[in-house]
């Protein structure tokens, strides 16, 4: 068995632009939080991302690289506006594509997902705000004009052409979990009246013109993905129906991958912590959903969330219900899993929830994520990831390292 799992995990993915994914696992995107402080990519994302590159992974996804300065998501996150940062972008690729590991820089913007430390006035579709207990940690939007919506599509596809020209092998669009693509889509944070919202065709128009100008920047030939929520998992929210007919309008459009997800920072369906809709199917999240897409779309699908074993990866390629594996926690403890998997190593990640056992204390300093940065962290600075690391010594460290700055929201 294991070796039929390493055969069918082994195999090339043929992408519709014309490249190809050596194998059908890939790290999925997660915050590094490793920028420096002026936003430009730092020797500690090369050193990790040649550690990724080196543990077999076919497609690598980076973290969110941010199309704006004036709209972050976290204090350090890598901002792609100009080619002033060419030459650590081109460092940075050179490392994370070896080993014809497709490399694929992920961009976003966060709209209203901008924590209020980081922005004073952030923008969305609409002037909506969090509510709840949200409201203390992000500042009420404004509404963004034509002419911004204008020049952030431009902004995406100038970044893309600038990670190009450093040697990334492709990029995703970020159009989940909250961030300003999956503002636009839902009717819940999209509530403007012009072409920019209302029916789902205009609430999709962001996304589709985001992608039309990527292509029309990076060519025919180079690979343009999408991370697409399955569902916002809130009343009023974005739909799964929805979810499928945009992802069919991408796939019309030529589309090379569709990595599915789900949630915001409202609902975090992406931690498999919810209690509106249906998201596991075994191991995974949103692996029910994915084959309600395959019935529509033959674009390549992937889905990241909840995988643990070799044997479920394999089954869920071999039964056609996905085409990528995307694995995010597995690969931050363990970069050398691809490596074991299709060597034929009957593989179970070492990944398990995480708690203090103090309800509040979990909630608050979001303690998951860094813990799960620090083990980055450890690889990016060379070291041997900590799978048993205590969950109090890595509160404690951030504590130390990070001030009681962390017990605020930080991407999920």
């Amino acid at each position: 068995m294991p070796k039929k799992t390493a055969r069918i995990l082994s195999a090339p993915l043929g992408l519709p632009c014309g490249a190809t994914i050596k194998n059908r696992l890939c790290k999925s995107a997660m915050s590094e939080n490793l920028g420096d402080v002026g936003h430009r990519p730092t020797p500690y994302l090369t050193n990790l991302y040649k550690t990724w590159a080196n543990g077999g992974i076919g497609l690598c996804i980076t973290g969110n690289i941010m199309v704006d300065s004036r709209a972050l998501g976290e204090p350090r996150n890598v901002v792609v506006e100009n080619d002033e940062v060419l030459e650590e972008l081109t460092v940075w690729a050179s490392a994370g594509a070896q080993h014809q590991t497709q490399l694929w820089a992920q961009l976003n913007h966060p709209g209203k997902q901008s924590p209020a430390t980081l922005s004073k006035e952030p923008v969305a579709p609409s002037a909506i705000p969090f509510s709840g207990s949200l409201q203390k940690f992000f500042n009420p939007p404004r509404e963004l004009s034509e002419t911004e919506i204008a020049d952030l599509i431009i902004r995406f596809a100038k970044a893309a052409g600038i990670v190009k020209k450093a040697g990334f092998t492709g990029v995703q669009i970020h159009a989940a979990h909250g961030y300003l693509v999956s503002q636009f889509l839902s009717p819940h944070h999209n509530q403007r009246t012009d072409e920019w919202g209302g029916s789902l065709e205009n609430r999709m128009r962001f996304v589709l013109e985001i992608y039309r100008a990527i292509r029309k920047t990076v060519g025919k030939r180079f690979p343009v993905g999408v991370k697409l929520n399955s569902s916002d998992f809130m009343r009023g929210g974005f739909t799964e129906d929805e979810s499928v007919t945009v992802a069919g309008a991408l796939a019309a459009e030529g589309i090379d991958l569709i990595e599915i997800s789900g949630g915001t920072y409202e609902r975090p369906a992406m931690t498999g912590r919810t209690g509106k809709g249906q998201i596991h199917d075994g191991e995974a999240y949103f692996l029910s959903y994915a084959e309600g897409i395959r019935r529509q779309v033959q674009t390549p699908l992937m889905i990241t969330g909840g995988f643990r074993t070799a044997g479920f990866m394999a089954e869920a390629v071999a039964d056609n219900r996905i085409d990528m594996v995307g694995l995010a926690r597995p690969m931050a403890i363990d970069p050398e899993l691809p490596n074991k998997i299709l060597s034929g190593e009957d593989y179970t990640s070492l990944v398990k929830p995480l708690t203090t056992g103090v309800p509040l204390i979990d909630k608050m300093a979001l303690l998951e994520i860094t813990w799960y940065e620090q083990q980055l962290k450890y690889m990016a600075c060379g070291k041997p990831t900590r799978p048993s690391q205590s969950i109090w010594f890595s509160l404690a460290k951030t504590i130390i390292e990070n001030g009681f700055q962390v017990f605020q929201k930080r991407r999920a």
